[in-house]
């Protein structure tokens, strides 16, 4: 690990991640569209609106859920 840099775990993955990325930096590097998921972290849920304030801290779990539309 490179200083400046935290450890996550997203959906069970160990990943790295710039200190100060928001769940909205994490959804860009990630290449997932945010209003096609829901995300967790820590067990709580956040708020769409609030992707680009939630900053990510050293240990969170993170958990990314997809819409599947179909029909």
């Amino acid at each position: 690990m490179t200083d400046g840099d935290i450890e996550i775990r997203v959906n069970g993955e160990l990943r790295r991640a710039k200190a100060g990325h928001t769940v909205a930096d994490l959804l860009r590097e990630l290449a997932i569209r945010p209003d096609r998921v829901a995300v967790e972290v820590n067990l709580e849920i956040v708020d769409r609106q609030e992707f680009g304030h939630r900053g990510l801290q050293h240990g969170d779990r993170v958990e990314i859920i997809s819409f599947i539309g179909g029909g």
